[in-house]
């Protein structure tokens, strides 16, 4: 009994960190298939259709098995229960985790159920005893930050002066989905100096449109490097923005 492997593992930690990448990666690199599971497709207004729904799920995925199922924001569908829950909701959980035992409790089986959430304290106990395999995706620390930069801009025309390690600590607390954002809002800037330029080259009245150039390579080919400065503004504003909107960034939450 002791041999038979844990079918549950919760992955947790801020936002836009790579949970949901994780989880595909690891599929991948366990040759196992990988089904996505929207959790909106188990909640159907017929009484009993949601329970044949989650039935339907796992006997897919023993089907297809070794199979992975991920659920994503796992804490919007199995989170804490009580008297408040509606009966239809509180049916669906209970048949959900029964199948869930039945994978558990069969040792031959090799279907993994894996969950992302970025607020673990609000999942049912009852869930996190089946996910005993608990992991924290935090932040990305300085040497990260500057890996992921150099991996998102390695595609681009970058300027001379770009500074990888200057963005790398100007950007503390920075998710990997910040950084793409932070990196896609520099790229603008030099195309809004394209269509500056371009447009005081035209008579007046005879505005130039990206449609004016015949491909997307010609277009990006017209664009000037990614400048530090791009860089610098892009941050700067996305700082001033996490401050507008009350950021919090996640720590990590003792799961015993």
């Amino acid at each position: 009994v002791l041999f038979i492997v844990s079918s549950g593992v919760l992955l947790h930690g801020p936002p836009g960190c790579g949970k949901t990448l994780i989880a595909k990666a690891t599929a991948r690199e366990a040759g196992t298939r990988f089904i996505n599971l929207d959790v909106s497709i188990l909640t159907d207004k017929w009484y009993g259709e949601s329970q044949k729904l989650a039935a339907a799920v796992f006997t897919l995925a023993v089907k297809l098995q070794p199979c992975t199922i991920f659920i994503d924001e796992i804490d919007s569908f199995l989170r804490t229960r009580n008297s408040h829950d509606h009966e239809v909701t509180a049916m669906m959980k209970a048949q959900f985790m029964s199948l869930w035992d039945g994978l558990i409790t069969e040792s031959t089986c090799t279907v993994i159920v894996m969950g992302a959430t970025n607020r673990p304290q609000d999942l049912d106990r009852a869930i996190l005893r089946r996910m005993p395999a608990a992991f924290h995706i935090g932040m990305p620390n300085v040497t990260q930050r500057r890996q992921i930069l150099r991996l998102i801009l390695e595609s681009e025309p970058t300027a001379e002066d770009v500074d990888l390690n200057r963005m790398s600590k100007m950007t503390e607390n920075f998710s990997g989905s910040d950084l793409r954002e932070l990196c896609r809002n520099a790229s603008v800037y030099r195309v809004r100096d394209y269509m500056r330029v371009s447009n005081a080259k035209k008579p007046e009245g005879d505005i130039i449109s990206t449609d004016t150039l015949s491909d997307d390579d010609e277009f990006h080919d017209a664009l000037r490097p990614i400048t530090m400065e791009d860089l610098v503004i892009s941050v700067n504003k996305m700082k001033e923005s996490k401050v507008r909107t009350g950021s919090l960034f996640m720590t990590p939450l003792d799961m015993d």
